[in-house]
């Protein structure tokens, strides 16, 4: 019992001490953020290398949701004679829910742990620690830029899957299960509103899930123990708990936007 308890006391101390070392990092990185004002290009070959390169698996990604998500949602609607309500089903699951929490899943997978393997080999190579030498701050030249980047790229994401998602829903509904596809477009326009869903579903909550994903990337390669072995499990930490981070906080931000 006692070797239980000094156990967990342990893994409490280092929990929280790794908590306030990620917490002092995000402070670093954010005060490190104006000066990239002048050092645009890197933010946009960032943005290159986590967004455009991520656009295949969000595509047929978004795709297929959307297709199953109109399959699904029409044996439903059948039943009770609403099969022309598909649209309205399919758009508001996208732009509240699936389109940015997917979108994120996908980019934490892709693009996050890259960055993270990125820094960590970086680190490993000491890479970050020839850049301090020659008084380049790692933080400011190789960072601040990737988080940035990512930051951007996962609302624009996000809302290239929502769309392609919708595009998959509309193809199956009225091209496979015979939807009017006036019926499809107008209660879909009718029933989504800017603010609602494609604001506050698509746009704040992609924002939110991209800046901590980034976060816990960037940190991860950056706090990462400089061998194979630590690269590997900073990787596998950065896709673990940054999927955790997107799903706890999906709940919070539906619930502050949506509850009414």
């Amino acid at each position: 019992m006692t070797d239980l308890l000094a156990h967990l006391g342990r893994w409490s101390l280092g929990f929280f001490e790794r908590l306030g070392r990620g917490h002092m990092f995000l402070v670093s990185l954010i005060a490190a953020l104006p000066q990239l004002a002048v050092q645009w290009r890197l933010v946009v070959v960032q943005i290159w290398s986590t967004g455009v390169q991520s656009l295949s698996i969000i595509v047929v990604s978004g795709t297929f949701v959307g297709m199953v998500l109109a399959l699904q949602g029409y044996n439903t609607l059948v039943d009770f004679g609403a099969a022309e309500s598909l649209g309205i089903v399919v758009a508001k699951s996208l732009t509240r829910e699936l389109g940015p929490v997917i979108a994120a899943l996908l980019f934490a997978g892709r693009a996050g742990s890259a960055l993270t393997a990125e820094i960590g080999f970086m680190k490993a190579t000491e890479q970050l620690a020839g850049m301090e030498m020659m008084a380049v701050d790692p933080l400011r030249r190789v960072v601040a830029p990737r988080y940035l980047g990512g930051v951007i790229a996962m609302p624009l994401l996000a809302t290239i899957f929502t769309a392609v998602g919708i595009l998959g829903g509309f193809f199956t509904g009225v091209g496979m299960l015979g939807v009017d596809d006036g019926a499809f477009w107008s209660q879909m326009q009718a029933s989504v509103t800017l603010k609602e869903d494609v604001f506050n579903g698509v746009i704040v909550k992609s924002l939110v899930f991209g800046a901590v994903v980034c976060w816990i990337s960037v940190f991860e390669g950056y706090d990462a123990v400089p061998t194979s072995e630590g690269v590997s499990a900073a990787t596998t930490r950065t896709v673990v708990h940054s999927s955790l981070a997107i799903l706890g906080l999906d709940f919070v931000l539906t619930a502050l936007m949506f509850n009414k």
